[in-house]
């Protein structure tokens, strides 16, 4: 964890304050073998295994600290490595899932719906989703730890998009293993220290 300490002087004493700051790292997981359209659950491909050990070493100096994933294959496969440098547990949290598709829509047709969907606002998309973004946020808020959260390019937008004050479902095009890093000030707000590198990628 990041800490701060100043004295304040009075007419009659010293006082040590000591301020604690909570920074996240929010980390979109490595490319997929397999896009929208053709999986569910894929694993990640050549490219996404080496961007997750690359990641890893670029994280390895800051920590070890609490590692949070999407349940997601993906995820957790770009998690591992850095994991396994802290020696620690990766902590599986459904919060930080993928946007889920509309319930009735075949997996080839997903990938349309998600076009479509991102292009617009969350509103636009309903209770089901706002409820999705909400307690997906909510859980981002509450961290009070340093920590690693391995994630969704949707998921990761709806938590900048809450602290820009913002209804759209994209802000930043997030690049795999990007890292976007927030932190919690004094007051409880989370503020973006960081933004993620971005990249015109595939939605996998």
């Amino acid at each position: 964890m990041v800490h701060q300490s100043w004295r304040v002087r009075t007419s009659a004493r010293s006082v040590a304050i000591r301020v604690s700051n909570t920074r996240i790292y929010l980390v979109r997981h490595g490319r997929a073998d397999a896009g929208w359209d053709a999986a569910v659950d894929p694993q990640l491909d050549t490219l996404g295994q080496q961007q997750s050990l690359e990641m890893a070493q670029q994280l390895a100096p800051l920590g070890p600290m609490n590692v949070v994933t999407s349940p997601l294959r993906r995820c957790q496969q770009t998690a591992q490595p850095l994991c396994e440098v802290w020696k620690v547990k990766p902590i599986i949290c459904p919060e930080v899932a993928e946007i889920p598709s509309p319930v009735g829509v075949s997996i080839p047709d997903r990938v349309e719906w998600l076009r479509l969907a991102m292009s617009g606002t969350w509103e636009s998309l309903g209770p089901r989703y706002l409820k999705f973004r909400d307690e997906l946020v909510n859980f981002v808020y509450q961290i009070s730890d340093d920590t690693v959260v391995v994630s969704h390019f949707v998921a990761i937008n709806a938590v900048i998009g809450k602290i820009q004050n913002v209804e759209q479902l994209v802000t930043y095009r997030l690049d795999n293993c990007s890292v976007t890093v927030v932190e919690r000030d004094g007051h409880g707000e989370l503020n973006i220290i960081q933004s993620g590198r971005e990249a015109d990628t595939l939605i996998r």
